[in-house]
């Protein structure tokens, strides 16, 4: 052998080997096997792996001679694998916990009626009717098991269960799939059908006062011994695992709570059962203590306790309440100061969870706002305590406490101090807890203005024993150091320059109060004492935030004298940046007062301001009383016009002066003005007043004849030059030549950003309106039926365009979104609009968007579908399209109750939805909405096809509604539809809204 051969076979020999796993039938062949195996740290295959191997091979069908399937036979290789099964079920003493987590319904049901047998129960029994104190404590434990797997599996049945992402489809493993669901949903009907019966056996055997016995591996093969062989032990009192009778009712008691607790929601009486049971298994468990066979899980019955003190709440005073349970009684009988209560005192040793607080302080808000102004003070109170137990926790403090703090008052302070004074006991509090309520307490000082609040929290035992000397002192400094608020209207209108300059000081302080300050006169004052310090400095350029745009600042910067012209600069710079900001009085004020300095010296400048102060008026007026419908005052609009008419030469001009005009002029329907009366020549120099005029023209054209249209045909024009791009060819290096496509072309009379923000100028509905329908036509140009989008007026734009490869689409797409999102801004409740917003969701594939916004656009045009959606609004395609988006999110009855909806039933889809099985939706829930007798006649064949009784009996109930008759009249079959429509949509609409 080679030296290379010997090292390979050392390394082969040296590797671990996995020891083979130990297949089925090895247990058959060996009878001590098992119970080896078992003893095993991690035996493969494991128990429960075992029980369904076991069970499997014992229930395997033969198929004979005349390949006929036929039932597995009744021999002994098939009595030793179910007893095999029982044995490693014995092995795991039994537990429903693990047996459930691990085995299917069927297996677990094959199980145990296994158990049943060997355990002398005869088949066919109703154990209703069996006395279980007369039979053996293991044919009655065998009985108990059975009838509390039966329920646990009802409970565990009304979970939602998260489906898995399924694997690529393979025909074998989908079809066995689909025969355990319906061997799983046979077996579940079973057990939902004896319920009752199970009920009533676990509540006989909560009577039993005696112990009980379980099968072990060793009674299991004295069972299985020959009659003659057998010596009694196993009907003896002392054969098996002993269950004593308090884990027997324990265990009961839990399983009968939580069926009770589940059958609540159709009987509330249920709920106190519920409550009595778990209530007996906490009592029984702190009695028992530790034990092997009785295992519940008490976080799971802690929360069944609380979910049934708040639904049921004991008179019983032994059980005491929980806090939860004080709470929903406080809510419900508006006892709101003991609410308060029950929050301060578990600010003490906090015990309910931030969520649970959070929870009842929206549900207090909701209240407030449907008009009890009592539950104002309540609110903060609640906010408070919540906010101080953040605090403790450290967590950072809600957003409805600042809001409900805005407006302090004594009485708010007063109640502050006192729930910080409860929620720490200073003695005993950690440095952290300490600190933290000391920083809550200075934060809570620095935010307050008037000092008398200020010197209520100083002056606390609380705040004197968490502050040290030294930190108090600094927050009194801090405080000193603010800046009061000053009244500038209070200040006299005096002469601009009557105001006497100060004493000067320090050049930085000044430059800094320059900077703070919007008092003009301030302002004046303190240039002329910085200018009487240095002659050097330009005192314009001391921060580099004073904007002024360059088409004034040449001229303002051509003002020969120093101090007037840091004066003019800084004044105008300000007023843009409060015009900004929307304080519009202070911007005013500045402006006025660079007015009065210009006016002595520059004729230009006093245009300039003249405009740039129609431009605040405009903006004032449209965010006030513009904003709740008041047309402006005649003279703003004079002035307006006044400037889209001057003809004063040389003076510089902001482009968003003459923007802002004329979108004020299309907001307030001046549009014979911008049809007839503008300056020709305005209109050719000026993008934005040909583009105004247009849209103007557009709308005075509407209601007209289709001849009188040429308007919005430049209109349409020209915004399809401006979302044209250019075509641009460059060489590369390697002398090939490659096209670029330019976006922002200069091809039309403006850029596509700056038309996009001119029309977010906008408010008029008519214009918006017009525009968007104007977008809508050119987006569906490109003739994609699928993702075609609807609008009102869309017949009067042109139907092509002579070159479509050089409109941009895709920037076309981007535009209506916004312009979409910005109308909704304006009026959320325009039916249109929503529908163009739900089309947009619709052609992007977001189908549950686009349904909201569906619903949406008829609850607003039907006062929340108390009324018929007008037909123009849901039209045939609106409903198609919603029964679109219904199909792809697997809400297969939702489609099947549209197709009733459109002018010709479309039973072929209705009858195609219905037969899917795989439906997130409410599927027989629906069937009251269904007037279409078609529809349910097929919902009845085919639930008796699928053997869905039940399902197929609330079919025929809605069948068998008496306004569906079809021997009505038709006015009253109108009538019922029209109902179902209304609330069915209704319940849509609470779905996806």
């Amino acid at each position: 052998m080679s030296v290379e051969a010997a090292d390979r076979e050392a390394a082969t020999s040296s590797r671990p080997c996995t020891p083979p796993q130990t297949s089925w039938f090895e247990f058959l062949l060996e009878e001590s096997l098992l119970e080896k195996h078992l003893k095993k740290v991690s035996p493969d295959p494991s128990p429960v792996q075992l029980i369904v191997q076991f069970l499997e091979q014992a229930s395997k069908p033969l198929v004979n001679e005349q390949n006929q399937v036929q039932p597995p036979p009744d021999n002994k290789r098939n009595r030793i694998l179910k007893l095999l099964a029982l044995k490693v079920a014995a092995h795991l003493k039994w537990d429903l916990d693990v047996l459930e987590k691990s085995l299917s319904v069927p297996v677990l049901n094959m199980l145990l009626n296994e158990l049943l047998c060997i355990s002398k129960v005869p088949p066919g029994t109703k154990h209703v009717d069996v006395d279980l104190a007369s039979l053996p404590p293991t044919t009655a434990m065998a009985i108990l098991l059975y009838n509390r797997w039966a329920i646990r599996t009802i409970v565990k049945s009304s979970f939602p269960v998260r489906l898995l992402k399924p694997g690529p489809p393979q025909l074998n493993v989908m079809n066995q799939i689909q025969q355990e669901k319906e061997v799983t949903d046979n077996i579940l009907k079973v057990l939902k059908e004896q319920a009752e019966d199970s009920i009533l056996v676990l509540e006989g055997a909560l009577k039993l006062n005696k112990d009980l016995y379980v099968h072990t591996i060793r009674t299991l093969d004295l069972l299985a011994m020959e009659p003659g062989m057998v010596n009694g032990e196993t009907e003896s009192s002392t054969a098996g695992f002993k269950i004593s009778a308090e884990e027997m009712q324990c265990q009961v008691c839990y399983d009968l709570g939580a069926i009770y607790f589940q059958q609540g929601c159709t009987n509330s009486a249920l709920y106190e059962n519920a409550r009595d049971k778990f209530f007996r298994t906490k009592e029984l468990i702190a009695k028992i203590g530790s034990s092997l066979h009785c295992t519940i899980d008490e976080k799971r019955l802690a929360g069944y306790c609380q979910a049934c003190g708040v639904l049921a709440p004991s008179d019983n005073t032994s059980q005491p309440s929980t806090p939860y349970s004080q709470i929903h009684s406080c809510l419900r009988s508006g006892k709101y100061q003991e609410l308060v209560k029950i929050f301060l005192e578990d600010n003490r040793t906090p015990s309910l969870p931030v969520q649970f607080r959070q929870s009842v302080l929206r549900e207090l808000f909701q209240k407030a706002q449907l008009g009890d102004e009592a539950l104002d003070e309540i609110c903060f109170k609640v906010a408070a305590c919540n906010s101080v137990c953040d605090v403790m926790q450290g967590r950072p403090v809600g957003v409805q406490f600042n809001q409900l703090f805005l407006r302090p008052t004594k009485e708010k302070i007063d109640f502050l101090l006192e729930v910080c004074s409860k929620s720490i006991y200073v003695e005993s509090a950690s440095e952290s807890s300490k600190r933290k309520m000391a920083y809550f307490l200075r934060i809570l000082c620095l935010g307050l203005e008037d000092l008398q609040l200020v010197f209520m929290i100083s002056s606390h035992e609380l705040f004197i024993a968490l502050l040290k000397d030294d930190e108090r002192k600094l927050l009194i400094d801090q405080m000193r150091k603010r800046s009061p608020r000053i009244n500038l209207g209070s200040k006299p209108i005096t002469s601009f320059y009557d105001i006497p300059a100060s004493a000067s000081v320090n050049i930085g302080q000044l430059e800094h109060q320059l900077i703070l300050s919007v008092d003009p006169w301030r302002i004046r004052q303190i240039l002329i004492e910085l200018h009487g310090m240095t002659s050097e400095r330009q005192f314009w350029t001391v921060s580099n935030k004073w904007e002024v745009p360059n088409v004034y600042g040449n001229v303002i910067l051509g003002i020969k004298d120093n101090l007037t012209r840091d004066l003019v600069y800084i004044l105008m710079a300000k007023g843009l940046h409060c015009s900004i900001v929307k304080d519009f009085v202070h911007a005013k004020q500045l402006f006025a007062a660079c007015l009065e300095l210009v006016t002595e010296f520059s004729p230009k400048l006093r245009q300039v301001m003249l405009n740039e102060m129609l431009l605040l008026d405009i903006y004032t007026h449209e965010a006030g009383a513009g904003l709740s419908g008041e047309r402006p005052p005649s003279d703003l609009i004079s002035r307006v016009r006044g400037y889209l008419e001057m003809r004063v030469p040389d003076i510089p001009l902001r482009q968003v002066v003459a923007e802002e005009c004329v979108a004020f002029l299309l907001n307030w329907r001046e549009n014979e003005y911008l049809t007839m009366q503008v300056p020709l020549p305005l209109v050719q120099t000026n993008p934005y007043v040909k583009l105004g005029q247009l849209l103007a023209a557009t709308c005075k054209d509407l209601p007209g004849p289709k001849e009188s249209r040429r308007a919005a045909k430049d209109l349409w024009e020209v915004v399809v030059q401006i979302c044209s791009v250019s075509n641009q060819h460059k060489r590369g290096n390697d002398g090939r030549v490659s096209l670029i496509k330019q976006r922002e072309s200069t091809l039309g009379i403006m850029y596509r950003s700056e038309l996009l923000s001119f029309i977010k100028k906008l408010r008029e509905p008519l214009v918006l309106t017009t525009i968007l329908s104007l977008f809508v036509k050119l987006h569906n140009v490109r003739e994609d039926i699928v993702n075609d989008i609807t609008a009102e007026h869309i017949a009067i734009w042109p139907s092509s365009i002579p070159n479509l490869q050089s409109v941009d689409f895709e920037a076309v797409a981007v535009t209506i979104k916004e312009l979409v999102s910005y109308a909704l801004t304006i009026n959320s409740n325009n039916h249109f609009w929503l529908i163009i917003q739900a089309d947009i969701y619709f052609a992007t594939n977001q189908y549950s968007a686009a349904l909201h916004y569906y619903l949406q656009a008829g609850a607003v045009c039907s006062d929340f579908f108390t009324k018929m959606v007008p037909p123009d609004v849901y039209t045939d395609q609106v409903i198609k399209r919603m029964i679109k988006c219904c199909s792809l999110l697997n809400c297969h009855t939702q489609v099947a109750i549209l197709c009733q909806f459109l002018r010709e039933v479309d039973y072929k889809t209705a009858f195609k939805a219905l037969q899917e099985q795989n439906s997130h939706d409410a599927m027989d829930s629906y069937y009251d909405y269904i007037w279409d007798i078609t529809i349910l006649e097929y919902l009845t064949y085919l639930h008796h096809k699928q053997g869905e009784t039940d399902k197929r009996q609330i079919a025929i109930k809605a069948i068998g509604r008496t306004e569906l008759n079809a021997s009505n009249p038709e006015e009253v079959l109108q009538l019922a539809a029209q109902r179902r429509k209304k609330k069915f949509l209704q319940a849509m609409a609470k779905l996806y809204f």
